[in-house]
């Protein structure tokens, strides 16, 4: 069994408005680094043995923090990167929810193809195989992912039985942590973008 701490990268600037994607340059803004630290500061008493992070700047200043408090250095790896967003990188939401593309995207996930991009059924699988290479090489340990919003509801999807078309029923917020076990035969889900604190 290996359990997962799947953090989503704490807000920044663009957070509601853009489709940032895998724009470069993104980094956390003041509310951000606060939110970053914070969460360095609950899962300081967990024994995390490993950090990974995406390899933008929102996700690795939001593990560095973390992986600073543990004595660990953060590991970028690609597998845990923000979906390819093809055209629509960088668009306001305003924008994009005018086209019929972008409806069927939100509706269709699983067979609608971004354009120029990932298809999300695509994204779901490179997460999933990161995430079970790290299986592999932290068995019997607890490992902290940051990563991004749809990459992390994909995975919680895959492993609750949640079928894509429906994963929007997920919420991940910035700076939340999602726990999943894996193991050899099956998974467990322990908790679902815990903040620290209950907003409704």
């Amino acid at each position: 069994m290996t359990r997962f701490l799947l953090i989503r990268h704490a807000t920044n600037d663009t957070v509601g408005k853009r489709l940032t994607g895998r724009t470069p340059g993104v980094s956390l803004n003041e509310e951000g680094q606060a939110q970053a630290q914070k969460l360095a500061e609950r899962l300081a008493s967990l024994p995390v043995t490993a950090v990974y992070s995406s390899p933008l700047e929102r996700a690795v200043e939001t593990a560095e923090p973390i992986a600073r408090l543990l004595h660990l250095e953060n590991t970028v790896r690609e597998d845990f990167m923000e979906i390819n967003f093809g055209e629509w990188t960088n668009s306001a939401f305003q924008d994009l929810e005018k086209q019929p593309q972008f409806q069927r995207f939100n509706s269709f996930r699983s067979g609608t193809r971004i354009p120029g991009g990932e298809l999300m059924l695509e994204a779901q699988a490179r997460i999933i195989t990161g995430l079970e290479k790290l299986c592999v090489q932290h068995p019997q340990e607890t490992v902290a992912v940051v990563s991004h919003a749809d990459l992390i509801k994909a995975a919680v999807a895959y492993y609750a039985g949640i079928h894509l078309d429906m994963f929007q029923r997920l919420e991940i917020s910035p700076a939340s942590v999602s726990v999943i076990e894996i193991y050899d035969e099956t998974a467990r889900i322990l908790l679902v973008n815990d903040t620290g604190g209950i907003k409704i």
